[in-house]
């Protein structure tokens, strides 16, 4: 709410009138609503329009028209919505509906803006903003690249439990405004960046990605840890040195770079241009999510809410996703009468052991797990356990079922009951361990699963049979099959089975 007040209040503030567009889904209590038919500029817009019976909460477009301040806002419900009294405020605020019947005149109300009032508060990244500070930028765009970071801090909502923020600025060399540390709120880092000078110099980009790789997310400048590591670029143009091997060291230090480009090369500029593709050659990923291209100076503001969107999406900060903390690891577990008490004992603490080398929690790497003989049961779910205490005493409470084997029912039930409830962008990882041959086809099922991208590692004991463990694993086979002549063996594939899951998320392609 704090958020979109701060955002609402500047856009008041600066447009005497615009046209807002309200997502699907925002008639919550959360956003409050003061006065009727005239409304305190702090209060939400979209609830606003709903409670005015100008839009209901499917959403829709409305134009917003700054009014004097009022002597007193009436409370009142209505559509649903139950707005509040004031006695005074010094601006205030009308919605109007069928935004194509007006007659629009100002620029102001012509631009679009989304109002996002539903986007949750939870964006705990540690953001550094490289910003150009070249002479090829000039003074007046210099001061526009100030006010785009300004809206994107209001917008933040910056403090020690969201996103936290850090300013560098590069010419011929970088230098850090101010780092993760310095500042905890979003006033407070207002008024630093209205206070840094332009440096001048060159736009040596890959020199400041460099810089930043090795000097800013260190704990000493407030490097949390626990939260995504996200590095903006604000380039006028293009950079004056190499950017991809710098861009490289840092993606693979879990770095998430973004880039947005302002203004770039014309057609008789391009000789001059070091790395045509620089933007590609940086990014996290080249399928444009971590790029945004901005034709003019004067246009850059549209770009604060698709930025702030995607660094504060943390499932698909990509770079910060490491084959420990990005998967969700289903394990189906044979407990038919072959294996006995003692050797399931033996199984389960593999389980365990594998499970421990993970980063486990809600956001992180998630644990699940299915037992099965001629029937499945599900032990938990991903969703049942956040840390990693909490799997590793689930899975020690794991009883011992005994009775037939039937594999392919366990698969086709372990895609049912955990894959198909796997979060988005998130690996999915099915490991099977049996100590005999199915009573039934693992064939069909062990497909399926792989066509719906579940990566199956089989493990098999004893008297388990290779053919089928080879069809239950992902090609390629010999990468994710294991088979041991003992229970008591185990544990020998434990470092194994880590290391390969670990490669084949580091050869994922780029893009």
């Amino acid at each position: 709410l704090k958020k979109e007040i701060r955002l609402l209040l500047r856009i008041l503030i600066i447009n005497p009138e615009f046209i807002a567009k309200c997502p699907p889904g925002c008639q919550d209590v959360k956003y409050h609503v003061y006065g009727t038919d005239i409304y305190a500029s702090f209060s939400s817009v979209c609830s606003a329009a709903i409670h005015s019976g100008i839009i209901d909460n499917t959403g829709g477009k409305i134009l917003v028209q700054k009014v004097a301040s009022h002597s007193g806002y009436r409370g009142s419900f209505s559509n649903g919505v139950r707005s509040l009294s004031l006695p005074r405020w010094r601006e205030s605020f009308l919605v109007a509906g069928n935004v194509g019947k007006h007659q629009v005149h100002s620029q102001a109300a012509q631009r679009t803006f989304s109002v996002f009032v539903c986007l949750t508060s939870d964006c705990k990244v540690d953001l550094s903003f490289l910003i150009d500070g070249s002479w090829s930028i000039g003074k007046r765009r210099f001061q526009i690249q100030k006010q785009f970071l300004s809206n994107v801090v209001e917008a933040l909502d910056v403090g020690s439990a969201g996103p936290l923020m850090g300013i560098i600025q590069y010419g011929n060399n970088p230098s850090t405004e101010f780092n993760l540390k310095t500042y905890t709120n979003s006033k407070d880092i207002r008024n630093a960046i209205e206070k840094i000078p332009q440096k001048g110099g060159l736009s040596n980009v890959g020199r400041a990605l460099s810089f930043v790789n090795k000097n800013f997310f260190l704990d000493a400048n407030g490097n949390r840890g626990g939260a995504p590591n996200v590095v903006v670029v604000m380039v006028d143009g293009w950079p004056t040195d190499k950017v991809e091997e710098a861009s490289r060291l840092a993606r693979e230090s879990g770095i998430n770079i973004f880039f947005v480009t302002i203004e770039g090369a014309a057609e008789n500029e391009k000789q001059n241009v070091i790395e045509t593709d620089f933007v590609d050659k940086a990014v996290c990923r080249t399928n444009g999510f971590y790029s945004i291209n901005v034709p003019s100076w004067f246009s850059l503001h549209k770009a604060v809410q698709p930025l702030v969107k995607r660094v504060c999406d943390t499932n698909r900060l990509v770079c910060s996703k490491t084959c420990l903390n990005s998967a969700d690891i289903g394990f189906v577990i044979d407990g038919s009468s072959s294996v006995g008490t003692d050797n399931f004992r033996t199984v389960l603490q593999f389980v365990a052991n594998i499970s421990k080398e993970f980063e486990i929690s809600d956001t992180d790497t998630r644990i699940g797990a299915v037992q099965y003989t001629y029937e499945q049961r599900l032990e938990f779910g991903f969703d049942k356990y956040s840390s990693k205490q909490d799997v590793l005493s689930a899975i020690k409470r794991i009883s011992y079922w005994s009775g037939g084997t039937s594999t392919g029912a366990a698969i086709s039930y372990a895609s049912e009951q955990l894959f198909n409830k796997s979060k988005p962008n998130k690996r999915k990882i099915m490991i099977v361990i049996t100590d005999g041959r199915s009573y039934d086809d693992v064939r069909v099922p062990a497909m399926t699963a792989h066509q719906n991208g579940v990566i199956a590692y089989s493990i098999g004991i004893a008297w388990a049979a290779q053919d089928e463990l080879e069809a239950i694993a992902t090609d390629p086979d010999k990468e994710h099959s294991f088979f041991v002549d003992e229970f008591d063996n185990l544990y020998q594939f434990v470092n194994q089975l880590i290391q390969n899951i670990c490669t084949e998320f580091n050869s994922q392609p780029r893009n």
